[in-house]
């Protein structure tokens, strides 16, 4: 029988974070507050690969709580789209995600699939000013407006913020999937470098994880080189160390390319009310970002350079701020939800 929204939230429930690298899980319970209306009372982080599946590693965070009774309900935040069936088409995940086999193994009454960004989206402004660091613009907005919530992971996330009442609205995008926009001479000659694979670059194929080794495969292929590093990480650490010119000159590129797609949404959304930045690459910038060429990049679109200067662009650091948004979306969908 159909069980109603709040008989399945009225203990702790799971929220879980899944990107196409960690798993990121949380026991939450609703506090009734609106400023802060999730509560975090355990999490974990995991890496997918030790893992076979969701469930497995949902079933291994369970066990470190000791017992699961009581938990009736979970919230999934991860890119893809959910099917009929309770399977979730998906790009960046090392396993099938299946809403329907994480209810009947774990015996829950509900679960719920949100859009990682999404999720994101919703926590944004939560968040307080010791986990934001500003790259551009005024702290605040000017006027109230629609916010940008935009990150590099494994993929490339992004989703829009709509503030309205009695409830602020999201709109998931795919924005990762649409055409990469270059800027200057060496970026054409990389983009021709990226075509020779596909006939289509998406700006996630750049601005991601994966786009970054991407970015630093062409360049090398450009300037006639062999590539060292054989991992994102090292290519960052390459470039921060200053140890290998490659690197250096991939991560230039890359944040220029963040900075120009970021202005180039901010436009297409209007995003008067600030962009956010939030993604697994993100925190190891953090203070390269700010001299980089992405402010620079963001600001370089003509006539509407005055207006872009006038959005406030952070950088946000929140280890849960994909649980705490996915909790937070689902403690306020306003209707019922199927019995799995």
């Amino acid at each position: 029988m159909p069980v109603s929204r709040m008989s399945a939230l009225d203990g702790p429930f799971i929220a879980a974070d899944v990107g196409g690298t960690h798993v990121r899980i949380a026991l939450v319970r609703p506090t009734g507050l609106a400023t802060q209306p999730v509560a975090v009372l355990a999490y974990q982080k995991y890496l997918n690969a030790d893992f076979a599946s969701l469930v497995d590693i949902v079933q291994a965070f369970l066990a470190t709580l000791g017992s699961q009774a009581g938990v009736r309900a979970a919230v999934i935040a991860s890119a893809g789209y959910a099917l009929e069936d309770g399977t979730v088409i998906t790009n960046n995940l090392p396993w099938p995600l299946s809403l329907a086999a994480l209810g009947q193994r774990l015996g829950l009454q509900q679960v719920q699939l949100v859009n990682d960004f999404e999720a994101v989206a919703h926590a944004a402004a939560q968040v307080d000013a010791s986990h934001l660091i500003q790259l551009s613009g005024p702290r605040e907005a000017a006027v109230p407006g629609p916010s940008l919530i935009l990150g590099p992971g494994t993929g490339l996330g992004a989703a829009v913020w709509i503030p309205h009442q009695p409830r602020a609205v999201v709109l998931a995008t795919e924005a990762g999937q649409a055409a990469l926009a270059v800027g200057n001479a060496l970026e054409m000659e990389v983009l021709r470098q990226l075509l020779k694979d596909r006939e289509h670059v998406p700006v996630e194929h750049a601005l991601s994880g994966p786009g970054l080794m991407n970015l630093y495969r062409a360049l090398a292929a450009v300037n006639g080189q062999s590539p060292v590093c054989q991992q994102p990480d090292q290519v960052t650490a390459a470039a921060l160390s200053g140890s290998e010119a490659l690197a250096v000159q991939t991560l230039s590129m890359f944040c220029g390319l963040l900075g120009s797609t970021v202005g180039d949404m901010a436009l297409l959304y209007g995003a008067q009310g600030g962009v956010y930045l939030a993604g697994g690459i993100l925190p190891a910038l953090r203070d390269y970002l700010p001299d980089s060429p992405f402010v620079p990049r963001l600001l370089n679109k003509g006539s509407m350079r005055q207006a872009l200067q006038r959005i406030p662009v952070k950088v946000v650091e929140h280890g849960q701020l994909g649980v705490i948004g996915a909790a937070s979306w689902f403690i306020g969908q306003p209707v019922s939800y199927k019995n799995l």
